[in-house]
């Protein structure tokens, strides 16, 4: 793979190639079809996904331990011709092992007995209609759809039907259908059996046809697709693959923000709010112009202002939008604008000509400054660089209005843009709608797009915002002990330690921080393993002759006393059995590993020959994967070395670009253990600034001073409770007090996280509060203080987690408090205090450590 997979989707990509291993087993074995699902929100990588699958379908992979499918062929279908034309070149741009020439689109001139093994073949719905060349002179067998007297076209030797038909009946070729988008062309409230349409024929068979043996559905809503699964003809259902959406907010790949505008007052305000969204695009575009100077590896994003009109709109009314667009943005070229329309034809609107453009050519096409479009543009269309859309829609179009802005929250860069709220949001601006109607929007937004998804934690969905920046009355010094201080994110999926190692070692090398730091690596792994054959060295001499030996049974039968006898045998094993167990051996080490190892063993062996030394050092190492201990033994180094080239090259990590700095984050997150890594920077923040009352009125939040975030004023707009509103008051009346912070409670650089066991798992406690204060010889010392009710069933394994990282970061703070209201009274527990800390690893409840003497009056 060209791009290394997030957590998630090299989760994914696991349980989906162990479906697809179930099915292929099930179909060679036992004639049974399969079918599963795979669920995952728009924006989640879906394409990557399958590129990781196609490819250990096709080569193997070690990563995964998946054998490869040597008769394996793929059918990617769809609805839309163009998306499979853009899913084709995203699998083409994401893979390194799949060729252009492993990704056939199937055209009308497609004439073959069977389809090949090893590629992907791309159909779609109209290529199976019956007016297709494809399929003309193909009987369909099917009372439902009468037959019709097509005659095969000349020099034609088979339909696609034909070439479909030979390729399952072949039983060297294992036939895999891929439905992209998988709860269309299932229909609404009907089941395969009464329903007769191209995608029942293709999976469930008809006549001659006989059905799919396996069928891989991928949409953000299956559940039509499973119901569908469920009720075909003789099909088993394998459990569906999910992919959570919290993870794939976390992630970065998704915008954090969207910013919904809407006028203040009555009245039709759609000249204004196009003017503010013009002024919004060319603020964008000069802020990522800016972080690109500021990140030279960074390409420059050019963002995109999208206009959403009527499905019969005003070609009057689009003109005057447009003048108003080139009004205010001058330096906009007069061919940067293009449409989306369903009539694919040049459209006049005003005194401007406008050309179509397809929708999946939007994205790389930069010149491509202002796009017009309907509804939702297409479906599995999406765009990055949208970044600010005014709807022309009226407020009874909700649906049109949500659909469209769920293809525009991917993030541009694929990351996360650290401390900037503006780089990582989408505004939409919405002339014709009032607050009451806008919060429609708000809540399908919420829901992850509009598209019927999960709801995403994590996304914000915020009505007239309040612009914050770093607070220009905080010194620096402050900011400096800030930035200074521990936060732990989730560990992912902990990979094998070497496999971690060797990623710290290609990045470090990447940015010259430790040349030829992935030979220093696997010297230091070299030196593990001979250090464990010393340590196990008698268990690998029987570990040894294992590999060097078969053994079995040989069953003799005596016709004439009709009795059975087992004898056992043993047999020195060839070159294809040490071959095997050596690569069994590099499944276990690493195949990289294991190959550098082998060239050291060998060239250790003084006055071999060459090829015998490598076979020797290739028995050597698939024993040493058959000793027990000796895999532990070689992580726990792995482990060892990998977190002190983390520490020790903390500092130069911390000097490079962002982007490169994200991969290191991504490598300390490769763990079993919650790591630690600084803050980020805020540099600006979008916040709420008004609040719902339960009577619908909406009033302006309260605003306070000292914040390390605040608008013109030094102000920052926050709602806090009574218990967060008695800390803040309590801990800026101290002496000293500097400023203070309230933790963001999502998944950001500069949001402090805390790690704390539950249910099994790792979760992350967010802090509501950091304080700053000066001491008398000027030094500024950081406080955490956290309100925490004991109510929920969380509260202990927080409190835990709070005193575990108190334990390991106490330097890090003068103060690490929670408090929790008890009997009308506010309690606090000194987690610094060792003897509060062990009282909480021993507790029952949170409620009892704030009933006890250790708890103090706050």
């Amino acid at each position: 793979m060209k791009f290394t997979l997030k957590d998630y989707q090299e989760d994914a990509v696991s349980e989906v190639l162990e479906r697809l291993r179930r099915a292929r087993r099930r179909w060679r074995e036992d004639n049974e079809v399969q079918a599963f699902s795979l669920t995952a929100p728009t924006g989640a990588g879906k394409t990557i996904m399958a590129a990781a699958v196609f490819e250990a379908l096709f080569h193997g992979d070690d990563t995964f331990e998946f054998d490869a499918d040597p008769g394996a062929v793929v059918i990617w279908f769809s609805d839309d011709p163009s998306l499979n034309e853009q899913t084709r070149f995203r699998l083409g741009e994401a893979s390194d092992r799949l060729n252009w020439t492993d990704l056939h689109v199937v055209e009308n001139s497609f004439n073959r007995e069977k389809l090949a093994p090893g590629k992907v073949y791309f159909l779609n719905t109209h290529k199976l209609s019956r007016n297709s060349l494809l399929v003309r002179g193909h009987e369909p067998e099917d009372e439902a759809e009468p037959s019709l007297p097509y005659m095969r076209p000349d020099a034609r030797s088979y339909t696609i039907w034909d070439t479909i038909r030979n390729t399952i009946e072949d039983p060297a070729l294992t036939l895999y259908l891929v439905l992209d988008e998988a709860h269309r062309g299932m229909g609404e409230g009907r089941t395969l059996q009464d329903r007769s349409t191209i995608v029942r024929r293709l999976i469930n068979g008809a006549g001659s046809m006989p059905p799919m043996p396996i069928v891989w559905g991928i949409s953000a809503t299956v559940e039509r697709f499973n119901v569908a699964m469920r009720e075909a003809r003789g099909r088993s259902i394998l459990p569906g693959v999910a992919v959570d959406p919290a993870k794939v907010q976390e992630s970065g790949l998704l915008k954090d923000t969207i910013v919904l505008d809407i006028p203040d007052e009555a009245g039709h305000f759609e000249t204004v709010l196009v003017r503010r969204a013009t002024d919004k695009i060319v603020e964008s575009s000069q802020a990522w112009a800016d972080y690109a100077a500021q990140q030279p590896s960074t390409p420059i994003v050019q963002p995109l202002l999208v206009l959403q009109v009527r499905n019969t709109p005003d070609p009057d009314e689009i003109g005057r939008a447009l003048d108003m667009i080139y009004e205010r943005w001058p330096a906009l070229s007069q061919d940067a604008i293009a449409h989306v329309f369903g009539e694919h034809v040049t459209q006049t609107f005003g005194r401007h000509v406008v050309p179509y453009i397809s929708p999946e050519r939007v994205q790389e096409s930069a010149w491509v400054r202002v796009l017009i479009a309907k509804d939702a543009i297409s479906t599995g269309w999406d765009c990055p660089r949208a970044e600010v859309m005014v709807s022309f829609r009226a407020a009874q179009d909700p649906t049109h209005i949500t659909q469209l802005l769920g293809r525009m929250v991917r993030t541009p860069l694929a990351r996360r843009i650290p401390g900037n709220d503006k780089l990582n949001s989408v505004d939409c601006l919405l002339p014709f709608f009032d607050r009451a109607a806008v919060k429609a929007v708000a809540n399908a937004l919420m829901a992850g797009g509009g598209d019927g998804e999960q709801p995403l934690s994590g996304r914000r969905v915020l009505i007239n915002p309040a612009e914050m920046m770093p607070n220009p009355s905080v010194a620096a010094d402050a900011w400096a002990r800030f930035l200074s201080l521990p936060s732990q994110s989730l560990p992912h999926r902990a990979p094998r330690p070497v496999k971690r190692l060797t990623a710290l070692a290609h990045e470090l090398a990447t940015d010259g921080i430790l040349a030829d730091a992935g030979k220093k690596a696997h010297r230091e792994m070299h030196a593990a393993l001979d250090a464990a054959r010393v340590r196990y060295a008698s268990q690998l001499e029987a570990a040894r002759q294992s590999v060097l030996t078969v053994e079995g049974v040989a069953l003799t039968a005596d016709l004439g006393e009709r009795v059975t006898r087992f004898n056992a045998f043993v047999e020195t094993a060839d070159m294809t059995v040490i071959d095997d167990a050596y690569r069994r051996a590099a499944r276990v080490f690493s195949p990289d590993l294991a190959r550098t190892y082998a060239e050291h063993v060998a060239r250790n062996m003084p006055g071999s020959d060459p090829e015998e030394a490598l076979i020797a050092a290739h028995v050597e190492i698939a024993a040493l994967a058959l000793v027990e201990g000796v895999r532990e033994y070689l992580e726990v180094e792995a482990e060892r070395l990998t977190r002190r080239w983390l520490d020790h090259y903390r500092v130069a990590i911390k000097s490079l670009g962002d982007e490169r700095q994200e991969e290191y984050r991504q490598i300390r997150a490769m763990s079993a253990e919650p790591e630690a890594h600084d803050l980020g920077h805020p540099r600006k923040w979008l916040v709420a600034s008004m609040a719902r009352e339960q009577n619908g009125e909406e009033i302006s939040l309260p605003r306070y001073r000292g914040h390390l975030m605040c608008d013109a004023e030094g102000l920052f707009p926050v709602e806090l409770n009574g218990w967060e509103q008695a800390v803040l008051d309590r801990e800026s009346a101290r002496v000293g007090f500097e400023a203070w912070y309230r933790n963001p409670a999502r998944a950001t650089p500069e949001a402090l996280g805390i790690a704390y066991e539950s249910s099994g798992g790792y979760k992350i406690l967010r802090p509501d509060f950091l304080f700053l204060s000066r001491l008398a010889d000027g030094t500024v010392v950081a406080d955490l203080v956290d309100p925490h009710g004991i109510q929920l069933s969380d509260a202990l394994p927080k409190i835990r987690g709070l005193a575990q990282y108190a334990e390991t970061h106490a330097g890090a703070f003068r103060r690490i408090e929670t408090v929790a209201k008890i009997d009308d009274e506010l309690k606090v527990l000194d987690l610094t205090d060792s003897i509060v800390r062990n009282a909480i690893a021993t507790a029952e409840s949170a409620a009892e450590l704030y009933q006890s003497t250790l708890a103090r009056a706050y």
